[in-house]
């Protein structure tokens, strides 16, 4: 079994962030941040692979591994930024279909300008999600 490659780091968000080149982008980040800290209550932490995660917790898949992860988090990517949930998006198909703009994945979606989409619906998918994350993790 391979080792976990995502992590915390320890590297400062603000730092993070301000090293995003594009200004839309950085501020529609910026913007992010504030509406995941929130929506979840906890404290951003940067990940390794780019990633900014709120809160944490323990999980141990069927295989065997286990390791922590973060309830909700996002990561700016070059086509879109990345909003990851932590949980099927298949609950939440009524909420999606009020946010806007936007592409899933498994447990994320894909969101290329934050103007694009209803902010109070994405705060309360991410809010939903972290609950979730933690009812069924602690």
């Amino acid at each position: 079994m391979g080792e976990i490659k995502t992590h915390r780091t320890g590297a400062s968000v603000d730092e993070m962030i301000r090293e995003i080149a594009d200004d839309a982008r950085r501020e529609d980040c910026v913007t992010l941040l504030g509406l995941m800290q929130r929506a979840s209550g906890a404290a951003p932490e940067v990940w390794s692979s780019g990633l900014i995660g709120f809160g944490t917790y323990h999980y141990k898949s069927a295989s065997g591994q286990e390791g922590d992860w973060f309830p909700v988090g996002f990561a700016s990517r070059k086509a879109a930024i990345t909003v990851y949930l932590g949980v099927s998006l298949e609950q939440s198909a009524g909420l999606l279909a009020k946010l806007g703009k936007h592409k899933t994945g498994k447990g994320c979606i894909y969101i290329k300008r934050l103007s694009d989409v209803d902010l109070a619906v994405l705060e309360e998918l991410v809010a939903d999600s972290y609950a979730g994350i933690k009812r069924m993790y602690g």
